[in-house]
């Protein structure tokens, strides 16, 4: 199974794939798709998305995992980033793939147990799981595979928590059927 992480970015788009071999994590590929602010933004975005198309056909991801922009300070950034998702988004649900947004908050507090963890600690965390002599560089790179390694570890968690809201032959003690309503979040995790 093949997870592809997208930290968007229209000047610098990172990237990374990751694996589940057996119990063990690995990093499979990471990079960064550049583009230049000399080119015209239609331009850019249709070399971002061509580039973002050939990853998902080279590697037949299972899963795409694209950070959600929750804060943005700079406007002009936010819409560049929001562009870059969105062709990110589109490039996977084209494929078919199944499509997950993370902040980076969620993903600092999933891997390294604090949602206002520094980069440097993601990043040694990353190495850490992944089995990597060092931390990815660059950032770009580290973020997506942050992404995918945090979708990856959650996995288990998400099962569990789809087969609870989904199943129905869960008994409230009394003997009498119990479900989850639709939209319920399990276990007190959004698992959407």
């Amino acid at each position: 199974m093949f997870v592809l992480g997208i930290d968007p970015g229209l000047s610098r788009c990172g990237y990374g794939v990751v694996s589940r071999r057996r119990s063990a994590l690995v990093a499979v590929a990471g990079g960064v798709i550049s583009t230049s602010p000399e080119v015209p933004l239609p331009e850019r975005l249709r070399v971002l998305a061509v580039e973002l198309r050939s990853l998902v056909a080279q590697y037949r991801p299972s899963a795409v995992v694209v950070e959600r922009v929750f804060f943005q300070v700079n406007a002009r950034t936010a819409m560049a980033t929001g562009q870059a998702a969105g062709i990110a988004l589109v490039a996977a649900a084209e494929a078919g793939c199944e499509v997950a947004q993370l902040t980076s908050n969620e993903v600092k507090q999933a891997l390294v147990g604090y949602g206002g963890a520094s980069k440097d600690q993601v990043q040694r965390m990353v190495a850490s799981v992944l089995g990597l002599p060092g931390p990815p560089r660059p950032p770009d790179v580290a973020d997506a595979l942050a992404l995918a390694t945090c979708y990856l570890t959650m996995q288990p968690l998400r099962r569990a928590v789809a087969a609870a809201t989904t199943s129905t032959s869960a008994t409230d003690g009394a003997g009498e059927r119990a479900t989850l309503p639709p939209g319920a979040q399990g276990f007190g995790v959004d698992v959407s």
